[in-house]
């Protein structure tokens, strides 16, 4: 009998484990305040690969990648693609510091990839404005216009990488 009972509990764990180690699979991400969501037809590699060479091209600098793909398929899991990259200059650094020492925390600012159940990937954003906004009293006008100008370009990064 105990030995029932323990073979019993050893393969409600077993099982218990295994649905654990399903591939995870939220809801696909939906526009909310402050964010962009942009669906594209690429794959989650090329959108990647797109991504940093539209940063490049608008004068900006991936600094920050990190994303948990790679490191549960080291474990033996399996989730869609999904990478998390910061991007930002020295430029905008020094003239943000210029305005808000705490709105620098806020740095770098982030561009989420993800791998979609069809293969194909969505660009994310939190626009810069939005990202900005909690220290705009103490950054006043210039820091207003430097979050517009951020904006501006990650619209242009975000669209040329999404084409």
């Amino acid at each position: 009998m105990f030995r029932s009972l323990a073979l019993t509990a050893l393969l409600a764990a077993f099982g218990l484990s295994a649905l654990l180690a399903l591939p995870a699979m939220g809801d696909p991400l939906q526009p909310r305040d402050g964010w962009v969501v942009m669906d594209t037809q690429k794959g989650f590699d090329q959108l990647i690969t797109d991504l940093k060479a539209a940063t490049k091209a608008q004068g900006m600098a991936v600094v920050t990648q990190a994303g948990p793909t790679a490191a549960a398929a080291r474990r033996g899991i399996t989730i869609p693609g999904n990478r998390v990259i910061g991007v930002f200059n020295n430029d905008f650094a020094v003239r943000i510091l210029a305005t808000s020492t705490s709105a620098m925390i806020e740095a770098p600012i982030r561009f989420y990839v993800t791998e979609n159940p069809d293969g194909q990937a969505t660009l994310s954003y939190k626009t810069p404005s939005h990202v900005l906004a909690p220290y705009m009293n103490e950054g006043g006008g210039e820091l207003v216009k430097l979050a517009e100008e951020l904006s501006q370009v990650f619209d242009a990064i975000a669209r040329q990488a999404s084409r």
